[in-house]
């Protein structure tokens, strides 16, 4: 099904035995457009602490009633994993490290979304691959949807809004379409949808979207 990812963000994540933090961004491979992990706001059992990432790998079936996420893992085996302080960026070795620890299939070992599946839940009984650490050791395009929201949408012909929303598709955790908040090009206008694959490029600099599209 899909999904509005504002509608998830701040959602509890429960352990086993009991909370491990709350949804406070989802960091997206803007390759492929698939949500990777989700960081954890840990301040309520570490303060001040490290970063905290969960892969959907992880999770349960969600209480969108209750903005729930059950996860299959102790708030020990979360709080004894690889470490990475908030400064640092996510290395292709710190994941193989993450993997390895959890115990699950590597998603970059494949042709599909996750690996050789198109969702992520089959590698949580898939064994981790014996070469996982001699894969291509490049960095992962990794971004937060909480830094691209806001970024400009520039059309072909003029710029038309920004990004105010992602739509997910919850079974493979891959963001179809942005949504895009046309007010401040149309006044009064209404938000849009943009598929990814209509993306033609991304300036980090500028913090602006280009898109295959014209404004009409």
């Amino acid at each position: 099904m899909l999904r509005s990812l504002n509608e998830i963000a701040s959602f509890q994540l429960l352990g086993i035995d009991e909370e491990i933090g709350r949804c406070k961004d989802f960091l997206f491979d803007d390759q492929s457009w698939v949500i990777r992990y989700m960081l954890v706001d840990t301040n309520k059992w570490l303060p001040g602490g490290k970063k905290v990432l969960i892969s959907p790998i992880s999770l349960g079936e969600p209480d969108w009633e209750q903005h729930e996420f059950p996860i299959n893992l102790t708030l020990e085996r979360v709080k004894n994993s690889p470490s990475l302080e908030e400064h640092q960026p996510i290395s292709h070795q710190y994941e193989v490290q993450l993997f390895k620890y959890y115990g699950y299939g590597n998603y970059w070992m494949g042709n599909d979304l996750w690996g050789t599946y198109p969702f992520p839940s089959p590698l949580v009984d898939a064994q981790v691959l014996e070469n996982a650490a001699q894969v291509n050791t490049d960095d992962r395009h990794l971004r937060s949807t909480e830094e691209l929201t806001g970024y400009g949408i520039q059309a072909q012909d003029k710029k038309i809004g920004h990004i105010d929303d992602f739509i997910l598709n919850d079974e493979s955790w891959s963001i179809p379409y942005i949504v895009v908040d046309t007010n401040n090009w149309l006044p009064g206008g209404r938000k849009v949808l943009i598929s990814n694959v209509c993306i033609e490029s991304i300036n980090w600099d500028k913090h602006s979207i280009t898109v295959k599209l014209s404004a009409e």
